[in-house]
């Protein structure tokens, strides 16, 4: 790429295609000073490209260009047209921008002085205030909100300067329908987990004692050892304007949901190694979309922390790195750990491009590369005491786009209604309510549901009473949101963790029986037949026997084989393609579902 263009962005984000969804908007052809922005881009180090792009750019003629926009796209329009558009054109841009947004799920970035075709043409300071004003009246149009990310002046011969801008353009919620990210949150035991998202969601400063994290814990026993023990869940709020959201001016939490247009929420695992089940179960049962490792600067890489980052890789979560408590040591040792961790990040078994986040354009690059590359792996220094960068983890969490787009979660809505069942509860005067999260379809309020399996394999009907997601009403649950449903009287023991709600159209897969292709991680002698293992298949978590492995009679570190397993208590609903983790004691294994092997007794017991 032109050093001049990598110079623009500080680390290389010359980007140039729309919102995070995919395709081109209908009637692109207009051209225009809105060049469309992507959240794709490659990786480089700010400062260094900045300072050799300076060293080796000399007087030129030749414009700097983006990569163009892949579309079927007509002439490319003169920029200066925007800036007193057609009210033909400005309902065409406004149509554009609405279409954009639906596909990047209620967000967009523009790239203002940017042509179709790449070139960077840049604006004048008047003509900047122009195309804002006018990108604003689009917003209000469709009912969104404009940030503006950066600006950077684009550097060849002209008289008058010229500056591009990056803009992200955010819906305005309506009804709940706020785009909702989750992060699981990873680390060893005393890194700052808990503190850091005390911090982060109640806005106010840690003390240097723990004082921020008694908020997060559910138990005494958590609160007296500072350890946590359990999952508990917080959320922080971002408006349509970029502005965070917290309970530093919200009181509840549905208030936060009122006024947020992205909400992030983290889940809070356990860092000790005792509660090694929990943490596996947070990873696969709640289906984060990103993962956050917490790293004391002070301790550096120990305890769980390789552990929980060879989890997420494990499972495919894309994972960032904060280390926290930089206040506590000299700079030097923090250079170390984070010289450490990149050390770690690039072995082969990790290959991954580690990006220190040294500034808030490092933050805008990280988000939008971090989303579309799963080898980039941004690293944060920050301090939940002193408040050090802690500004740069809220411009890249604001920014980070979801995984999927709106057709993916089009095709998952039409499906058949599937919540898996996390957690269960005795609420009084409300009856039993489970938390978990819609896989697939739409569950409504009064809707009638069947969940199991019980522990003869049958299905057992139920309604739905009421809807809540982030502790406010909700009237529709739409696939991949978490919420709690309310059952009413329906009896409590009758229900587990690991079971499944589904439509009594649906003819779920019930077995006792399964095979999987694993990779044996680590086993101190030999993985054989008649072996007992702790098998984690979604929501799903029990001890399950080696019935069988393929071709070979025994398997040691590092071999594959399929094995047939059996679940030993009580059948369980999989799916073909499952992702699939096991482990006892030190044993350690990962695979997926290959072949199940149903039970002939299929019923419903209304």
């Amino acid at each position: 790429m032109d050093p001049r263009v990598s110079e623009l962005f500080g680390a290389g984000s010359g980007l140039k295609c729309a919102a995070p969804g995919h395709g081109a908007a209908p009637g692109a052809g207009a051209g225009s000073a809105l060049g469309m922005a992507p959240r794709k881009a490659a990786s480089k180090n700010g400062k260094k490209m900045k300072s050799r792009a300076t060293r080796n750019t000399k007087p030129s003629n030749n414009p700097p260009y983006l990569p163009p926009e892949v579309s079927h796209r007509t002439a490319v329009k003169p920029l200066l047209k925007l800036v007193n558009p057609t009210q033909y054109r400005f309902e065409h841009l406004a149509t554009q921008m609405k279409w954009r947004l639906q596909e990047g799920r209620g967000e967009a970035v523009y790239q203002i002085g940017v042509e179709d075709n790449g070139l960077l043409v840049g604006l004048s300071e008047e003509d900047m205030k122009a195309s804002l004003k006018t990108l604003r009246r689009m917003a209000e149009k469709v009912g969104a909100d404009i940030t503006i990310l950066r600006e950077r002046e684009v550097e060849y011969d002209s008289d008058v300067p010229r500056k591009i801008a990056e803009v992200l353009v955010r819906k305005v919620p309506d009804d709940q329908q706020f785009l909702d990210l989750r992060v699981a949150v990873l680390g060893n035991v005393d890194s700052g987990k808990s503190t850091l998202l005390g911090v982060l969601t109640q806005g106010e400063l840690d003390n240097g004692r723990g004082r921020a994290r008694l908020n997060l814990f559910r138990h005494l026993h958590e609160i007296q050892s500072g350890r946590t023990s359990s999952i508990s869940f917080e959320i922080l709020g971002f408006n349509s304007k970029g502005e965070v959201v917290n309970y530093s001016e919200s009181r509840t939490a549905e208030e936060i949901c009122e006024s947020a247009s992205k909400m992030i929420t983290f889940i809070d695992l356990a860092g000790h190694h005792k509660y090694l089940k929990t943490t596996i179960f947070g990873l696969t049962s709640y289906c984060p979309d990103f993962a956050m490792l917490v790293v004391g600067a002070n301790t550096g890489i120990a305890g769980t922390t390789r552990e929980h980052l060879g989890l997420a890789m494990a499972l495919k979560v894309p994972i960032f790195i904060v280390v926290s408590k930089v206040d506590l040591c000299p700079r030097g040792t923090v250079e170390r750990t984070v010289r450490q961790l990149e050390r770690i990040l690039k072995q082969p078994g990790c290959n991954k491009v580690p990006m220190v986040v040294a500034g808030a354009d490092d933050a805008v690059t990280a988000a939008q590369q971090f989303a579309q590359s799963p080898s980039i792996t941004p690293i944060f220094t920050l301090s939940s005491v002193s408040g050090e960068s802690l500004d740069l983890l809220k411009v890249f969490l604001n920014i980070l786009p979801p995984l999927s787009n709106s057709k993916e979660q089009e095709e998952l809505m039409q499906q058949l209604t599937e919540f898996q069942v996390d957690e269960i509860y005795t609420v009084p005067d409300v009856g039993t309510v489970v938390g978990g999260t819609l896989y697939s379809g739409i569950c409504r309020e009064g809707e009638r549901l069947v969940v199991g399996p019980t522990d003869e394999g049958n299905f057992l009907g139920l309604k739905v009473c009421s809807i809540q997601r982030n502790r406010s009403a909700c009237r529709v649950l739409r696939a991949g949101q978490a919420a709690t449903l309310a059952l009413g009287n329906f009896d409590r023991s009758l229900l587990r963790k690991g079971m499944v709600m589904v439509s009594p159209e649906m003819n779920p897969t019930i077995c006792w029986l399964f095979e999987a292709e694993i990779v044996l991680l680590f086993h101190a002698k030999t993985f054989r037949k008649g072996f007992q293992v702790t098998v984690h298949v979604g929501n799903v978590r029990q001890t399950a026997t080696v019935e069988r492995l393929h071709g070979k009679e025994e398997l040691r570190t590092g071999e594959k084989a399929v094995v047939r397993f059996r679940f030993i208590k009580h059948p369980e609903y999989l799916k073909v393609g499952a992702k699939l983790l096991f482990r006892e004691g030190v044993t350690k294994g990962i695979g997926h579902v290959t072949n199940l092997q149903p039970i002939s007794l299929y019923q419903h017991d209304s």
